[in-house]
This record gives C-alpha cells, sequence and structure tokens, in this order.
C-alpha cells in the first residue's frame, strides 16, 4: 500500500478514481448537494468525470447504482481509510501510477509506440497525489504536482508585484482527460493528424505530470499565439527560468506540436 497522503488540500489520485476534498466539487443535482453539503471527500470516476461515492462521517453513500462493481473501487476505499486528513501536503513523497491501459487508449485513436519514434515525446505518468494550487481562470480547482504547485504561487505573486497578472488555464490533466480531448475534437470533424498538432496523445503529455501549466492573462483568448504580444508573456520570457518554468512547444519545436507560448513546464532538480 501507498504511504499516505493529506486529503484536505489534495487530488488522491489511482489509475481510475480520484479521491477530491468534497468543498471543491460543484454540485450536478438536488441530490449531489445534499450528498457534497455533508461529505468530506468525494470519490470521482476518471474517465468521465462521474461522481461514485461521498465519504459522509456516518459512511459511504453511493451516487451511483452497482458502486462496488466499480472498476478500481477496492484500491480508492483503502487510500481514503490510510490518508488522515491532518497531515501536511509536502512532507510525503510524489510517486507515479503505472501506466496501465495506454495500449488501449492509443488503439481507440488508431495509435501505436511509433507515434513516439516520430514525435520523440515520452511517455509521462500521472503523480499518485497532487497539491491544491488555487483556481483557475473559470473558477475550477488547479492541480498540480507539489513543487511545480510552490513555484507557480511564487511565480504569480512575483508578477503581481510587478503589476502583472498570470492565469491558470489548465493544469493537471489525467491520461482519461486527454483522451477526452480528442474525443470531443473527433466528433467536430477534425482528424488524429489535426489534433496531434495541438495536444499529444494520451500519455505523452507534460500535463500528465502536474508540473505543466498553460497560462494566460485577462482579457486574452486562452491557448492562442497571441498571447506572446502580451505583457504577460513578456514577463514570462525574463522571469519564469527563475521560478524553474521554461516554455516547452518553442516554433519549429522538434515534436510537430504548434507554436505555445501560452504552455510552461516546471522541471524538477
Amino acid at each position: 500500500m501507498r504511504a499516505p497522503v493529506p486529503l484536505k488540500t489534495a487530488l488522491v489520485n489511482t489509475s481510475r478514481i480520484e479521491i477530491w476534498p468534497a468543498g471543491l466539487l460543484r454540485a450536478r443535482s438536488n441530490f449531489d448537494a445534499r450528498a457534497l453539503a455533508r461529505a468530506r471527500h468525494v470519490l470521482r470516476r476518471k474517465c468521465d468525470g462521474q461522481y461514485l461515492a461521498a465519504d459522509l462521517p456516518e459512511g459511504l453513500l453511493a451516487l451511483v447504482p452497482r458502486l462496488r462493481a466499480e472498476p478500481g473501487l477496492d484500491e480508492a476505499l483503502d487510500l481514503l481509510d490510510a490518508a488522515p486528513a491532518h497531515r501536511r501536503v509536502g512532507l510525503e513523497h510524489v510517486r507515479d501510477l503505472p501506466l496501465d491501459r495506454l495500449e488501449e487508449r492509443l488503439q481507440q485513436l488508431g495509435l501505436d509506440h511509433a507515434y513516439a519514434e516520430r514525435t520523440g515525446l515520452e511517455l509521462v505518468a500521472e503523480p499518485d497525489w497532487l497539491a491544491f494550487a488555487g483556481f483557475d481562470r473559470y473558477r475550477r480547482p488547479l492541480w498540480l504536482h507539489v513543487e511545480a504547485a510552490r513555484a507557480w504561487t511564487h511565480m504569480r505573486e512575483a508578477a503581481l508585484h510587478d503589476n502583472v497578472v498570470l492565469e491558470a488555464i489548465s493544469g493537471y490533466r489525467s491520461h482519461d482527460y486527454q483522451l477526452g480531448i480528442f474525443e470531443r475534437k473527433l466528433a467536430r470533424g477534425l482528424s488524429v493528424e489535426d489534433i496531434l498538432t495541438v495536444n499529444a496523445a494520451p500519455g505523452y503529455s507534460e500535463h500528465h505530470s502536474g508540473l505543466a501549466l498553460d497560462i494566460g492573462a485577462p482579457d486574452e483568448p486562452p491557448a492562442e499565439e497571441s498571447f506572446e504580444h502580451t505583457r504577460a508573456f513578456a514577463w514570462l520570457r525574463d522571469n519564469a527560468g527563475g521560478y524553474g518554468f521554461a516554455m516547452t512547444y518553442p516554433r519549429d519545436n522538434p515534436h510537430g506540436i504548434v507554436y505555445e507560448p501560452w504552455h510552461w513546464a516546471f522541471r524538477t532538480a
């Protein structure tokens, strides 16, 4: 069993289920609202975001039929039982989750590991827990690797001191979430090859690690090349390296990804 990690300010991660602090989730129905109002934590299915169960003071409340048949439930419950809420974030080691079901995800897109050889991108494991790093532009909880979370907080505060506002657009994404991006774009008529110029294949995105951030500026559309003309980008270009962040998809990068001035990744020591 993995070492316990804190739950009040962390997302505890398994290959199929995430454990969220209940206070950071939005109710999707009156039933959800009543459950979340009393819950300490919520088990959330990764592939579609479905709330599976609420951890109430008196026990677990199922939020879906046939909860006990849910794949990965036993692992998530073991972690829920083992993780005391009073422990401080940062004292525990961050471990990588196994790269299971990756072949299945790639096959759904007609891809195999020749994609890695062609692009030079490496497989990226998900961390077994992530730290809460505030909220993004859309008031969604921002989850990052704990070291990236600290660095992002310090960098954002330093930018504010210089009267520059940095907004988080996107942080951690699971392999399942990345597959969902492809599925939604395919439904809009894009081809897999078109999508691969903007999004790395599931399993190969820096966002899986919790170390990467898409950054924007107020009144600037998200994830657009025009970001490079903002004061926020100029500040990042001059200062981000001092906080451990680098822009990883410059123009003419070898991975076949379009120029992404908004995408910055933290490099651990």
